[in-house]
């Protein structure tokens, strides 16, 4: 994926009220950027960190400016929640998530199981395959995790996964690991054991678990590899 505009560099002040972020500019301007991540961002919203943000040619919004990346232990990582199911849908588009292949349409929230929406939903012919996609900003010493706070959400939906693959469709769940300095995944036990305790069922239970590592830079973000697991 192609940033829609060029990305500004600058440095991370603080994070508040989970939506808001203070940015210092190159010229020590400081802006207040919106933070469209509300997750804990636990290890990414470090004050010091060297971040890129967008620009907004919208003149009604409250804020010009949005928080795209930060820089942690030498890696870019990706912090725009919202920017992960269009990554996922090119890679898929592109041939870059061969599991997922092959497909004839793609279509994104569709509504599914109890009042739920799915992220993507591939047709092949008569096969119906129910992609969730996760935004994975967490690691540490190379080992990538999700996720980085409790999420009851997280746990409905991979029961809904499995629950799919138990009506005779096909299901994946794709971590995108927003950073590229990561060898390997796993379920972050120590922040949401029930979500790894799910996220296992699931797997057992046929739903296909792919952690797709992405390089993040000032031009465009790459999905590029497929993880090991570590279960």
């Amino acid at each position: 994926m192609e940033w829609p505009t060029p990305l500004i560099e600058g440095t991370l002040l603080k994070r508040y009220k989970r939506f808001f972020a203070d940015i210092e500019l190159a010229d020590g301007t400081v802006v207040v950027a919106h933070c469209p991540n509300t997750g804990s961002m636990r290890g990414c919203a470090v004050a010091g960190s060297p971040v890129y943000i967008s620009p907004s040619n919208n003149p009604k919004r409250k804020l010009a400016y949005t928080w795209e990346a930060v820089q942690r232990d030498g890696a870019w990582v990706g912090v725009h929640t919202g920017r992960a199911n269009g990554i996922v849908a090119e890679a898929i588009e592109q041939g870059r998530i061969p599991e997922l292949l092959p497909y004839d349409t793609m279509r994104p929230e569709v509504k599914y199981a109890d009042n739920s929406r799915i992220d993507l939903l591939l047709t092949h012919n008569e096969t119906l395959t129910y992609v969730e996609v996760k935004n994975t900003t967490l690691a540490a010493d190379g080992l990538a995790s999700f996720p980085d706070s409790v999420t009851t959400r997280g746990q409905k939906h991979m029961q809904a996964l499995a629950q799919m693959v138990a009506e005779g469709h096909r299901a994946a769940v794709v971590f995108l690991v927003h950073r590229d300095d990561c060898e390997r995944f796993t379920p972050a036990d120590s922040i949401d054991p029930d979500y790894g305790v799910v996220l296992r069922k699931a797997f057992e239970a046929g739903v296909m678990v792919l952690p797709y590592q992405a390089t993040v830079t000032q031009k465009e973000v790459v999905v590029n590899r497929l993880l090991p697991i570590d279960w």
